[in-house]
Parts: C-alpha cells; structure tokens; sequence
C-alpha cells in the first residue's frame, strides 16, 4: 500500500488517448525487444503526465491492451478476432470453450505501473457480465456456450486468476468495470429484458464471485451509462441510479466509481442511499471532447454531493475513461488540462474542508 492518500483524493477512471506509436505497437502481432522498450517508455510517460497533472491515484491509461474488453482473450484461449458485421469494428468473440493461458498479462501491467508511480496504483478489469454482453453471440458462440450466462461464469476464473497474482503487490485499488450493470438504470433498456432485476442481479452475482476470498485488496466498481459513447457519438443511456439501488447495495466491494456529470447520473438522492460504507468516487469530469472543465466548477460538484456523502468517502475523478476503443482519437493535451483542473479542484476542497 501506498502513503495515505489525502481528503478528496484525485483518481482516474481507466483510458487515457493513445499517441500514434503506441496505436502500432499494439496492433503488432509479435513484438522483440525494442517494441517492449517502447511501450515501456510510453507508460512511463503516460504515468508521468497524471503525477505531473497531480493525481493521487493513477493507472497505465491501459495502453498495452489492444481491446479493453478484448483483454479476456489474453487470459484465456477460445476467442477469435473478426470483424462485427453490425458497424464494422474489430470484434473479439468466444467460439470455443475457454481454457486458461499462463495467468499474468493483467498483472504484469499492474507490476510496471506500480514500479514507475509514485503515487497510488489502480488497475482495471472487465466484469465477467459486460464481457457476455459484447463478446458471446447468439450464433457465433453457440457451439461452445449456447447460453450466454454460462459463457459469463465460465470467465470469472481466469478474471481471478489474475486478481490472485495481484495480491501482495501493493496496487491500491483493482476496479471490476461494469457499464453494463449500470445500464439497467434506462427504461428503454429494461423492456428488453423479460426480467431486468434478475439479469442486473446475475451481474452482480458475478462480480462478487470473481472478487470474493481475496484480502489486501481494496475492490471498485466502475459504474456508467457509457459516458465514453460521448467520445464516439454513441447513444448516452438515461436515468437516474434508482432502479438499480439495490443490486448495488449487494455489491460486495469497497468502492464505487460513478458518473456524475451527465443527465441523470447527478442523482443525490441515490447517492443518500448506498451503503454507508462505500467510498463513492464521484465523476465530476466530463470527458466529452471540446468540454472545457474548471477547477470551481469541478468543486462545485463535489459539493453538491457534500450535502449527502461525508467528505471522507468522496474520491473525484472523471465520469469515464478518455479513450474508449483502442483506436479513439481524443486530444492528449486536453485530457492532461482536464485531470490538472481536476487535481487542483481537490485543492481547492482540502483548503475549504479539512
């Protein structure tokens, strides 16, 4: 574990822009050794940018992942890479039973990250039911998994067998990204499903079982209507966090990451109503590239938030990650202004607060 970290930490959600050479590096099929430095080396600056921002918590803006969800199909064989017919983006897709590769690529990550900061750490995974959501189809997937939940459970163990090598590693937070849980908060979504309060049930059943046993971990839940579609054009889902309440009070987990910039997602009188014994990291940044974000402004959500979460549960960060897609072209410099403003509205509040 890191020192302390300070009232009103400043944290980040998950994907930071990649620069050019590091959208190259990952579509490599193969890499020698001066790829691995490379990359290394982008990290290394990447975690820089966040310090020097003046993050308290920070992460490898998961620039060694080609596919974010992909990522599963470095854990485990029995996926296959096409192209989705519906809009034409590279797909990951399970067509085989899954069987485990060696366990570490996550962990690895996290490794180098903890090396180079000097701040806290964190380190994100999908959940096992956003990954059934986006990668199992219907006919593509049948032969190995005709039901999608089984598809689901059958990816909580190679989830876990990362998690296990992140023990006693000192990373600070390993966040479970489940945007797919929260989008059982749009009623448009909800008449899709036969029984919507069961399938957000089943996420969450999953979650716990992929971080239940572990101790010296400090697990969040990263929540969102995928705010990240702001970045690609992509349709914002509406709502407020009611309808889901109470499958997050059943979370089994430390920590909540939450949008809270987007219509909706500033919903006090659910924030009142979590367990109180969750840390509530509130998404007072918006990532919608060209939305210029202010210090006072930035506080000013905060504080709003005030009038129902004790100052000591709230940790600031942005509403999402700034790149979603490993091929999303955000302006880098924006995302570093946006996490300064951030930085110094946590100032701001620790003057006002502590």
């Amino acid at each position: 574990m890191t020192k302390p970290l300070p009232l009103f930490p400043a944290s980040i959600v998950g994907s930071i822009p990649r620069p050019l050479v590091v959208r190259e590096l990952i579509e490599k099929p193969q890499w020698d050794v001066a790829d691995t430095a490379t990359m290394d080396a982008a990290i290394r600056f990447v975690v820089a940018m966040q310090e020097r921002a003046g993050l308290d918590v920070v992460n490898d803006g998961e620039w060694r992942r080609r596919s974010y969800i992909g990522v599963i199909a470095e854990l485990a064989h029995g996926f296959t890479l096409e192209t989705n017919p519906a809009d034409g983006r590279p797909w990951t897709v399970v067509t085989e039973k899954l069987t485990p590769k060696p366990a570490g690529f996550i962990a690895g990550e996290a490794a180098f990250v903890k090396k180079v900061a000097t701040v806290a750490t964190k380190i994100t995974l999908p959940a096992p039911a956003l990954l059934g959501e986006r990668l199992w189809d219907a006919e593509r997937s049948k032969k190995a998994y005709p039901r999608r939940d089984d598809f689901v459970q059958a990816c909580v163990a190679p989830l876990r067998a990362e998690i296990a090598l992140l023990q006693g590693m000192g990373v600070d937070i390993v966040q479970i990204d489940d945007p797919h849980l929260c989008l059982f908060v749009d009623p448009d979504v909800r008449r899709r499903y036969d029984d919507p309060d069961r399938a957000a049930d089943f996420a969450v059943e999953m979650i716990n079982e992929t971080a239940a046993g572990f101790s010296g971990i400090k697990f969040a839940v990263h929540l969102c209507r995928r705010a990240g579609a702001r970045v690609r054009g992509e349709k914002h889902h509406a709502g407020t966090y009611g309808p889901i309440l109470a499958q997050l009070n059943r979370l089994k987990v430390q920590h909540l990451t939450m949008e809270f910039t987007a219509a909706g997602a500033d919903d006090l009188e659910s924030l009142g109503r979590l367990r109180e014994d969750f840390e509530i990291g509130l998404g007072v940044v918006d990532v919608t590239p060209g939305a210029p974000e202010a210090a006072p402004i930035i506080a000013s959500r905060v504080e709003r938030a005030l009038s129902r979460l004790d100052k000591g549960r709230i940790t600031l960060n942005p509403d999402c990650g700034f790149a979603p897609g490993s091929a999303a072209k955000v302006d880098t410099d924006e995302v570093y202004l946006k996490l300064k403003a951030e930085a110094d509205a946590a100032r701001l509040l620790r003057a006002k607060y502590a």
